[in-house]
Parts: structure tokens; C-alpha cells; sequence
């Protein structure tokens, strides 16, 4: 627990006054309680530090009508979130948020809680989901921007993010809120009660605990049509179908295409010397217009926690948590892109049904080598999305548990922490409604019984609720087993410098499990709808030991050096050594100059090693390079096909990755001219090598020449666009499983300002600034490859890695001003991220600033209320041509698309 001093509170401002612009030194040295701060094992007075720390305290975070963990990480300007819960819709991450310093990938980011690893989200085991922390249990957040390897060991690559809970607690206190939206949709609400009882000088144990809720209601694509009708983004799979013969493409709706979800295309195929050789009459469909732009959420969480006073330097401490993430999405109807209808058939083109175009004919004698088991000469292939079963509808159901048995105190002049933990998240994913069985589907329209042009008669209708398959496509979990010690101590004061030098020791050891298992008999129902490869079963382990050490050193008044070594042994792949050096140096009073350097490293995932291989689609829309090069379809093949669509794509582990390997630079300087004034300015520059991933498509494709090697084409020649057809002898895909790539480059500089102006009667006023300014992300698509600049441009390759690609912000920061006099407070904060060149480079994607305003009551020490508006001015989300993600006309990962959104908040203390 820190004491409050005038250097301490003078600093914690930014996130509505309460961000610590990274700790600064003790400018007037103080007899505060020693502690032990994020990035250092040495217990210490809180506000010596030589490596950049911020510190939010959650209190102040509520006035800003914050509620979830995931809104405190993405307002951190060091951070650039790529991955956060509504990007679950469609992409199936299950809710998953997680954080992201310095842009290089959530899985390089060590988020802790209270000091100790959580277990990572079970989907991929790449990062601890932040939806599944204690929120309500906070009391504060520490985050250091500067690599931990040293001390952490694997992960802290790009820096740490400790979650801090309360010690101890007594009392009761019971928050409802809720937040409504000024437009339709997205509303949510949340209620948490604590408590607590025993008081640990007195008693000698202290006992509480908190359980929090929290409904986060959907917001749909029609609800905020100003966002949606910014972009024209289709699917060729449409609704009513269309249909081919290997070349041009009719639906039988055009030019209407099944308005208003349809448009006409219309698309004109030459030869290579711009000869016209067909017009398709295609349309294609707005599925966009049909999925969540933010699904329903909803979280219940409980956390417990006993410490015992077992003498008058060892406490004893029971600690146990569980998180319930329940997540809801939604999108398009099932696109089929692989039917076949023959010839004779109810519905066949030119029966009487179907209409056929007058200056438009087929061939009867049509029966390509890739048609299926019962095809008649004269079938066509057909394009066809199934609207009739309603949209795809999958549920999420994510527990997360900690238990954690520690002892800590203080023995023969060592200061000491031990413990066991158990962490567990478990995750199970469920069709809930939309999806079908593939094998009714395409037998149904290859007799007829279907209709893939209009609406159904009793018996299509039929057929197709008997297809709706509901059930559980696979489970997962992750468990990680600690044992943990660490001692720390004074040796003396070495070199006379007035201060006594210190030291640290530590050994930890993990056990890791990971299994994903999926369930074959209903898998294999809905592969064709879901690509989900129903032999799933994908499991790993290993044991992790590592030992550390650091030590203090004041060599001067005015300077120290702080240096520490880890040694971690994996029985995976192998062992490694990691240093850290840093440096503290105070001239004067007012001024002090840190810097550090430092050897990071991330060790590939049980998921990165172990996952199976199976087959999705490419994350873009892309042209076949034999198959239509240019554009242009090559006579015989169908566009639809081969011409601006996803591919499948094999994906999968790997057993012989080597980890990722860093090295971080700091430099900084911290000065406080006046009481009420402080400053700060950090340099930093990251070099990583060796990052895991899979090669974006966007290289594979850009070069299929020098990648030839990954295309694997079926007996036709062709790449597969339909999941049915993978794994087996007519699958064509590329090859993109995990491999070891390129590097990453990174250099910037984090500034901080604060304020506080004290107008005696008047009240007091804060004003808090925290920037980031990125001078330089250059990164690799492969190894030894050519490299790329992302900053303030959108990349698809690594930049961003594990989140689909994106922008490296050139600059973001959090402005902030509070006034507080008695009961009352005001507060006003802006968010602000630069703009940069989209995707598609024809765009440019604006500047997006928002401004929260709150206000604070306390009529009495135990009630307190607080009322906000969120996006004061109504800001749109700037328009962005990305294709990442299911939402379109704006990019959800770095934007907000609810609007203004007002708030209420209130507490009462018993």
C-alpha cells in the first residue's frame, strides 16, 4: 500500500488525474514504507525507480465511467490493441481482449495480478484475456514500459502489466451502474458488492471479497447504418444464388441481386490483350449488414482473499478468483460456394422456375472433372448463401480460476515472498443457431429439393430445418502450476554513498498443459459451414525452471546502477540467459536521468508448437495467380471462383520454433521544478528477432512466384474457396503454418506533464498529460526478408502481430483536467490517436479524438455518485477500408462505434 506524499500524488494524474507519468525519484527524500514496484524484485521506497513505471489507481478510473480492464489497457498511449472483444464476431477468439505494448503482439505484453502469471486464454495460449481479471477487486494498475525479461522471463518483451488488488479490506460497499447510449443498441449495465471484516494489527486477519457483474447488450450493424453504408464491401457467395459453367457468372436477380442486401456488379472478363471475352451478370452480397458490431457480453466475477497475522513478520495469505465470460455473436447466413445443380432439376435455369437470360445459354454437355458423385451432364455450380436458416449465431462460455497459497514476511534481516498457484482457463465454444449440415445442403440442391434462387416451398423448407445443427464444436484449456520464492535484503553501503546497496533472489518453477479437443460427430456435420477440422485434438505440456538475481548498487549520492540475470530451462526447447543493466542518476534535487538495456525473449507457445494443422480461409479477398491473373478469369474458369475471393488456407504448429529474442534501450529524464510540477521524457528503442507467426497472405500472394512452393492445387488446377472440400483429394490451398520470421524495429519516446494548480477556496485544479510518440516500426514479413515501415501506415503482416494487421500510430495521448472542491468534482479527459494510410492506400483514415466529461458528488462519506458522458461530441469512428475484421466502414480494434454515451455510477459504503 503506498502513503501519499506531495511527490507521490503530485504525480498520479492523466487517466482523470490518477496517472503516475512513470514513477519519479524521490526529489525530497522522505521516510516512506518500503515496497515492491513492477520491474523490480528489491523492496524499495515507492518512488525510487530507474525504469518507467505508470501508475493508474482504479478509484479515479470509475469517474470515468470505466468498468472493464479492457477499457483501462486500451487507453494506455503505449499501447496500440489489436485485439479486443468485439473482434470475436466472426473470427471465433471467443471474447478474448488482450493487451499490446508497443504494437508488437499481444504475446509480448506479461500481464501479472498481484505480482504472479495468469493462465493464458486456452484458444490459442497466447496472453491472459483481461476480460477475465477482477475488476471490481482493483485498487491499481502498474505498468512498466520497458522489457522485464530479467526478472519476469518470458513475454516481457514489450513491458508488464501488473494488475494490483487490495491488501486487505473492512467494511461493505455496494456500485450499480449503467451506461445508455444516445443512439440505439449497446447499452450495458454492472453491479458489484464487497466486503470485508477483521483488522490485521488488531485481529490479526483480515478477510474479504468482491463479486461483480457486468451486460454488455449488442450493437448491430443496422443500428448504426451511417457507419455501415460508408463502405461497399461484398462477398460473391449471395443470396439468391448464382450460378456458372466455368465461365461468365448469371444470377438469376440481377440487376436487383435481392435488394437491399444485394447489389448488381456486372463484371466484364478480357483476354490478355484487353479483349472483352464475357460480361457476367453477378451481384454481390453486404454481409456486413447482418453481423455484431459489438456482441453480447456478459461477465460474472467473484474473488476472495484471507490474510492471517501468523507472527509479527509473516502473514500467511489464501487467495482464490473465478471469471465467467459469456459471449454471444452473430453474422451472415452459411455461404456455400461449392453446390451443384443438375440438369431437369425444380429449379434448374430455363425450367420455368428459375429464369434464364435471353442472351444467355448452357451447355448440356457441361460435366467438369471436379463436379461430385452423381452430377449429370449440363450441372452448373452454384454460389449460394443460406439466409433462410437466419444468420451464423456462435456462444462462448470462458471460466477463468486462480487459487494461490503464499507466505511472506520478514526473517534475519531478508525481506521474503513465497508461494503455489494454480491457474486454469477453460473455454467452451457452441454453434447456438444458423449453422447446417453440409451433408443435406448439397444433395438438397443438386435434386432440386432446394431452392437457391428464391424463397422455399414446404419442402425445401422442411429440409432446411432438418440441416440446422446445434451443439458444441470444440472445448479447450490451459493450466499453469507455480511454485514460487524470492528474498531480498540490504547489504551495506558500499560505496559510501548514504544509501545501502541491496539485493535479490529468486527461483521459480512452472508445470504448462494445453488441450484443445473438438467433437468429431457433430464437426463433421458442419465442417462445410465452419472449416473446423473435427480430428482436433491437439494437446502439450512442459515444465519451466528458472532462477534470478538483482542487485542494487548506489555508488555515488547522486548515482546508482542496478543490475539482474535470469536463467530460464524449458523442457521444450531448451534453455536461455536473459540480463538487464539500468542506471538512476540525480544531479540535483529536481532532475533525474534513468536509462537500461536489456535482453528480452518470448518461448514459442504450447499452442504455437503443438496446434494441429487445419484449414480456414485467407484473412483477404485474392485473385488465383495462374488462375486469374490481373483480374482477368482465364477462359474455362469460373471468376466467382478464382477472382477476388478467400482461399483456403492450412494453418497449424510447429515443433521445431526457436523463441523470440529482444533487445530494449532506455533513456530518460525526469524533473519537478516546482511542488506541484512535474515532467518526463523516455526514450526507447526494441529490436526483436525470430517472431513467430504465420506469413501474411498479403506476402504469399504479393510474390506467388517466389512462393510457388506454397500453393497446393487440386487435380483441376484450382484453390479450394469452400471448407468442405479440405482436408481431402479435391482440396487446393496455401501452406501458412507457424514458422519463425523476420524482425522488428522499434523506436519512440513516451512523454508525461502534470499539474496542479491549488486555488484555496476555489478548489483545486490537476491537469495531466501522457503521450506516445513512435518514431520508427520497421518489421520483416520473413526471415532475412525486405523490411517494411508501419508507422501511420496499415500493414498486414507482423506489425500488429496475432492481431490481423494494422496501423503503428505515430502518436497518442490522454489529456486530462480535474477540479475538485468538498463533495464535488469535475473532470474532462481527450483521447486522441493520429491518423494513418489504410489498408487499401487509396484512403487516407483520419485523426480520431474523443472527450469525456464527468462529474462527482459525496453528499456523505458514504455515498457517492457519479454521472459522465462518454464521446461528448459524438465522434464517428473515421472511416477505414480494412478487411481484418467482420465490421467494416471503420476499424473496431482502434475505434469506438457506440457514440455518445452517458453514464451513471453510484456507491455506498457501510
Amino acid at each position: 500500500m503506498f502513503r501519499k506524499t506531495k511527490v507521490c500524488t503530485g504525480l498520479m494524474l492523466a487517466f482523470g488525474g490518477t496517472l503516475a507519468l512513470g514513477v519519479a525519484p524521490a526529489f525530497a527524500q522522505q521516510q516512506l514504507e518500503r515496497v515492491e514496484i513492477t520491474g523490480s524484485a528489491i523492496k524499495r521506497i515507492d518512488a525510487e525507480t530507474a525504469v518507467p513505471v505508470t501508475i493508474i489507481k482504479v478509484e479515479e478510473l470509475r469517474k470515468e465511467g470505466i468498468t472493464t480492464v479492457e477499457q483501462v489497457v486500451s487507453r494506455l498511449s503505449a499501447g496500440q490493441q489489436a485485439q479486443g472483444t468485439s473482434q470475436s464476431v466472426g473470427l471465433g477468439t471467443g471474447g478474448a481482449s488482450f493487451a499490446n505494448l508497443r504494437g508488437l503482439g499481444q504475446n509480448k505484453t506479461l500481464v501479472l495480478l498481484n505480482g504472479r502469471r495468469l493462465a493464458n486464454n486456452a484458444i490459442d495460449s497466447s496472453a491472459p484475456d483481461l476480460n477475465m481479471i477482477p475488476f471490481a477487486a482493483l485498487e491499481r494498475v502498474e505498468v512498466l514500459r520497458d522489457g522485464a525479461s530479467a526478472l519476469y522471463g518470458t513475454d516481457a518483451i514489450g513491458g508488464v502489466i501488473n494488475f494490483i488488488t487490495r491488501k486487505d479490506y473492512t467494511g461493505g460497499t455496494i456500485t450499480l451502474g449503467a451506461d445508455s447510449p444516445q443512439h440505439p443498441g449497446g447499452k450495458s449495465t454492472s453491479a458489484n458488492i464487497g466486503f470485508g471484516f477483521g483488522d490485521l494489527s488488531k485481529d490479526r486477519f483480515n478477510v474479504f471479497g468482491f463479486l461483480d457483474y457486468q451486460k454488455q447488450k449488442e450493437l448491430t450493424a443496422a443500428q448504426r447504418p451511417i457507419i455501415n453504408d460508408r463502405s461497399i464491401k461484398t462477398s460473391p457467395t449471395t443470396s439468391p444464388g448464382q450460378y456458372n459453367q466455368g465461365g461468365a457468372v448469371q444470377n438469376p436477380s440481377y440487376p436487383t441481386c435481392g435488394s437491399p442486401d444485394g447489389i448488381p456488379l456486372g463484371t466484364v472478363t478480357t483476354d490478355a490483350n484487353g479483349n472483352v471475352l464475357y460480361t457476367s451478370q453477378d451481384c454481390g452480397y453486404l454481409y456486413a449488414r447482418k453481423v455484431d458490431l459489438i456482441p453480447v457480453t456478459e461477465r460474472k466475477t467473484g474473488f476472495i482473499k484471507g490474510t492471517l497475522q501468523i507472527a509479527d513478520q509473516h502473514q500467511l495469505g489464501l487467495e482464490y478468483f473465478i471469471s465467467q465470460n459469456n459471449n454471444a455473436t452473430k453474422i451472415a447466413g452459411v455461404p456455400y460456394g461449392a453446390l451443384w445443380m443438375n440438369p431437369g432439376t425444380k429449379y434448374y435455369p430455363g425450367a420455368g422456375i428459375t429464369p434464364l437470360p435471353s442472351a444467355f445459354t448452357l451447355d448440356p454437355t457441361y460435366l467438369p472433372a471436379g463436379a461430385p458423385t452423381g452430377a449429370l451432364p449440363g450441372v452448373i455450380k452454384l454460389r449460394w448463401r443460406d439466409t433462410f436458416s437466419g444468420g451464423r449465431q456462435e456462444a462462448t462460455d470462458n471460466t477463468q480460476q486462480r487459487f494461490i497459497a503464499s507466505l511472506e514476511g520478514a526473517v534475519a534481516g531478508w525481506d521474503y515472498r513465497t508461494g503455489f498457484s494454480y491457474n486454469e482457463n477453460k473455454l467452451t465454444d457452441k454453434l447456438t443457431g444458423g449453422y447446417t449440415d453440409g451433408t443435406i445442403i448439397t444433395p438438397g440442391v443438386l435434386n432440386g429439393t432446394i431452392n437457391p434462387f428464391g424463397d422455399q416451398d414446404a419442402a425445401g423448407a422442411a429440409l432446411l430445418t432438418s440441416a440446422l445443427a446445434k451443439g458444441t464444436l470444440f472445448t479447450a484449456k490451459g493450466q499453469v502450476y507455480t511454485l514460487d520464492a524470492q528474498a531480498s535484503r540490504d547489504l551495506g553501503d558500499w560505496f559510501h554513498a548514504g544509501r545501502p546497496a541491496a539485493i535479490a533472489l529468486g527461483a521459480e518453477y512452472r508445470r504448462e498443459k494445453f488441450q484443445e479437443i473438438g467433437n468429431p460427430p457433430f464437426d463433421t456435420l458442419v465442417i462445410s459451414s465452419t472449416g473446423f477440422d473435427p480430428a482436433t485434438d491437439n494437446e502439450g505440456s512442459r515444465n519451466v525452471e528458472a532462477v534470478y538475481a538483482e542487485l542494487n548498487m548506489p555508488v555515488l549520492k547522486e548515482l546508482e546502477f542496478t543490475a539482474s540475470l535470469r536463467y530460464d530451462r524449458y523442457s521444450d526447447f531448451g534453455n536461455t540467459t536473459n540480463p538487464k543493466v539500468s542506471f538512476r542518476y540525480q544531479p540535483a534535487k529536481q532532475v533525474l536521468v534513468r536509462g537500461s538495456y536489456s535482453t528480452g525473449f518470448r518461448a514459442p507457445s504450447l499452442y504455437d508448437i503443438n496446434a494441429p494443422q487445419t484449414y480456414t480461409n485467407t484473412a483477404n479477398n485474392w485473385d488465383d495467380p495462374v488462375r486469374c491473373p490481373g483480374g482477368n478469369a482465364i477462359p474455362g474458369v469460373s471468376p466467382s471462383d478464382n477472382c477476388a475471393v478467400q482461399f483456403m488456407s492450412l494453418i497449424g504448429g510447429n515443433k521445431n520454433l526457436k523463441p523470440e529474442t529482444s533487445k530494449n534501450y532506455t533513456v530518460g529524464l525526469v524533473f519537478e521544478p516546482v511542488v506541484d510540477f512535474n515532467a518526463s521524457v523516455d526514450f526507447w528503442w526494441i529490436e526483436l528477432k525470430h517472431q513467430i507467426g504465420g506469413l501474411a497472405d498479403t506476402t504469399i500472394f504479393g510474390d506467388p512466384t517466389k512462393y510457388a512452393g506454397l500453393f497446393h492445387r487440386a487435380p483441376d488446377g484450382s484453390l479450394s474457396t469452400d471448407g468442405s472440400l479440405c482436408p481431402g483429394v479435391n482440396c487446393g490451398y496455401v501452406e501458412d503454418t507457424t514458422m519463425n520470421l523476420g524482425g522488428v524495429k522499434t523506436s519512440g519516446l513516451d512523454l508525461g506533464a502534470n499539474y496542479r494548480l491549488r486555488a484555496g477556496e476555489a478548489g483545486n485544479l490537476t491537469f495531466g498529460f501522457n503521450g506516445t510518440y513512435v518514431n520508427k516500426f520497421d518489421y520483416q514479413n520473413e526471415a532475412n526478408g525486405a523490411w517494411f515501415h508501419n508507422v501511420g501506415v496499415y500493414a498486414g503482416g507482423v506489425a500488429l502481430s496475432s492481431g490481423g494487421g494494422g496501423p503503428a500510430f505515430r502518436w497518442q495521448h490522454a489529456l486530462s483536467a480535474n477540479w475538485a472542491r468538498g463533495p464535488w468534482g469535475l473532470g474532462v479527459v481527450n483521447h486522441y490517436k493520429s491518423g494513418y494510410i489504410d489498408q487499401d492506400p487509396s484512403n487516407t483514415v483520419g485523426a480520431y479524438s474523443t472527450w469525456d466529461l464527468y462529474g462527482t458528488w459525496q453528499p456523505i462519506k458514504a455515498v457517492s455518485l457519479t454521472f459522465g458522458v462518454r464521446n461528448l461530441f459524438d465522434k464517428l469512428p473515421p472511416y477505414s477500408n480494412q478487411s481484418a475484421t467482420f465490421q467494416v466502414g471503420y476499424d473496431p480494434r482502434f475505434a469506438d462505434a457506440v457514440g455518445r454515451t452517458y453514464y451513471l455510477r453510484g456507491s455506498y459504503s457501510f
